[in-house]
């Protein structure tokens, strides 16, 4: 009697073994179509945006603006820690590897909602700090530009998040928040000098915003691929290409720009002015001389005395200092140079002078910023300000120069 065979069925995977679950979860690669699309569908969900996402990126904004106001580096590690899960930036490396073209648009819809939120509280956070913002902003440029060892952080905490996403329910808390680190606080620190009027910390932190976004999609996706996620179509091959060539191209633009490197004084080109010649200094008055009265004699009936002239009284001049003139040289790209309030970056910009134009140098050097400043006077505007020592050049020679 010929007993027919039952048809194997799958086993269930919660029943498996311990060294057969962790072996599965190690190999991808080896899963057949359905069960990749299964993966693919749960981590789908759980890199989609939720109100948990917009809600703790709003607490660590919050805390960001406070630890740049303060200059404070643990209020800005404790602003990481309180970021939510950085899924949805998973979530883009997932849908530009899988070429799910609707998901990487739902998902980045979610990224710039909250990034717009991140950013608005950034620019309040900076209009609040101009009543108790620190003398010394060193935390805050150092987020406003870019750095390889930022990419380093960058890459680690990408792939270390999505391998963490594909095998387990949720994304680890170490590598979400390095991401937030690298990808949002820079976000928050370009809306931060928009909002107190460090105008050169809004388009550096700005660009790196962009880069460190794309970057981490890529390796993200990157790493995706290597746990055996695959385009199901042409189209989704044709999206991972371009969004690896738009990315090299934003690191390539945002490297030729230069801004986020250093803290230039950079400022719009203005219209140029014609060179005027310099000032003649003014002649010294000469003192005026008193001639004294002579007084009318006085006539007795026994002499008569010759009057006495009093002493001339000499008035003593007081020397009048030669001004020292010097004129603006700034780098060509800039166009001239700016003039603040003090001696130092964190000081606002009172107004600027074209290359070429003549400038009045009020005082000495005050180093500041690891830069050397000279306090100087614009003579066709009247204003009195600082400016870098290095963009200036020297017209008339001076004692203390």
């Amino acid at each position: 009697m010929t007993i027919p065979r039952s048809h194997a069925t799958p086993e269930d995977p919660r029943r498996l073994p311990p060294a057969r679950r962790r072996r599965a979860r190690r190999s991808l690669a080896s899963l057949d179509a359905g069960e990749r699309e299964a993966f693919w569908n749960q981590a789908a969900r759980r890199a989609e945006p939720s109100v948990d996402f917009f809600l703790y990126i709003a607490f660590a904004a919050v805390v960001w603006g406070i630890g740049l106001g303060f200059d404070q580096p643990a209020l800005l590690l404790f602003g990481a820690l309180l970021a939510p899960s950085m899924a949805p930036l998973l979530g883009l490396g997932l849908g530009v590897v899988t070429g799910a073209g609707r998901y990487f648009s739902h998902v980045l819809g979610g990224v710039v909602v909250g990034s717009l939120l991140a950013f608005g509280l950034g620019v309040l956070g900076g209009a609040a700090s101009m009543l108790w913002m620190a003398p010394d902003l060193n935390q805050a440029p150092l987020h406003a530009h870019l750095s390889v060892w930022d990419f380093v952080v960058l890459a680690i905490a990408a792939m270390w998040a999505t391998v963490a996403l594909a095998r387990r329910p949720r994304v680890l808390p170490l590598p979400s928040a390095a991401l937030a680190y690298e990808v949002f606080l820079p976000l928050v620190t370009a809306g931060f000098g928009l909002g107190n009027g460090t105008l050169h910390l809004f388009p550096d932190g700005l660009v790196v915003f962009v880069v460190h976004l794309a970057w981490a999609a890529l390796f993200s996706a990157m790493a995706f691929a290597v746990l055996g996620f695959r385009p199901l179509t042409l189209f989704g091959y044709t999206l991972g290409g371009v969004a690896l060539l738009l990315g090299g191209v934003v690191l390539v633009f945002a490297m030729g720009m230069g801004t986020a490197f250093e803290a230039h004084v950079g400022m719009p080109a203005p219209l140029p002015t014609p060179l005027p010649s310099p000032l003649p200094p003014s002649p010294t008055a000469l003192p005026p001389t008193f001639t004294p009265t002579p007084a009318p004699p006085t006539t007795t009936p026994t002499a008569t005395l010759t009057p006495t002239p009093s002493p001339v009284p000499t008035a003593t001049a007081t020397p009048t200092p030669t001004p020292a003139y010097a004129i603006a040289a700034a780098p060509e790209q800039y166009g001239g140079v700016l003039i603040r309030s003090g001696a130092g970056f964190e000081y606002k910009s009172i107004g600027g002078a074209s290359n070429g134009e003549v400038l009045v140098v009020l005082g000495p050097e005050v180093e500041a910023d690891k830069y050397v400043w000279v306090r100087v006077r614009v003579p066709s505007t009247g204003v009195e300000g600082w400016v870098l020592e290095h963009l200036i050049e020297m017209a008339t020679p001076s004692p203390d120069w």
